[in-house]
Parts: C-alpha cells; sequence; structure tokens
C-alpha cells in the first residue's frame, strides 16, 4: 500500500501568488482525496532564508516540487505517481 505523502505549501502573508497557489494545490489533492498543511515562511526563520526569493515553494516528502507558480496537471501527476 502507497504511503500518502506529506504535502506542504511554504507562503508568506499578503503574496497574490500564494493566494493562486494556495487554490491550486486545494482542488488537486481534494480531488485526489489528500490534504495539505501551509507553513508562512516569515514564522520560520530558517525556511525565509532559504526560500525567500521562491515563494510559494510546494514540498512533497520534504523536496522542493515547485515554485512561484504550481501547474495543477504536473502536481497531479505528481501525487499520483507517489
Amino acid at each position: 500500500m502507497k504511503q500518502t505523502p506529506e504535502i506542504q505549501l511554504l507562503v508568506r502573508q499578503e503574496c497574490h501568488l500564494c493566494a493562486a497557489a494556495r487554490q491550486t494545490v486545494a482542488e488537486v489533492t481534494s480531488r485526489l482525496g489528500m490534504s495539505f498543511s501551509e507553513v508562512d515562511i516569515d514564522t520560520r526563520p530558517e525556511l525565509r532564508e532559504q526560500h525567500h526569493e521562491e515563494v510559494p515553494v510546494l514540498l512533497i516528502d520534504g523536496q522542493v516540487r515547485d515554485f512561484w507558480r504550481i501547474d495543477p496537471q504536473r502536481l497531479e501527476r505528481l501525487l499520483r505517481e507517489h
């Protein structure tokens, strides 16, 4: 049996790309019966230092899989292949 992937979306407040990414990730994960969590990088200095220029960032099982604009077809393919 496949393990459900850990899906995290790294965001910041007042970020229009983050809002679009949130909607895309929510739609895809909902359709696949999965969930995701959000982390505000401004509350985590190590994440802010590492990803401040790339937000939003999509992590699947701790690996960066996409940033800035999240492609829904690519995300669905990555999650189905997991």
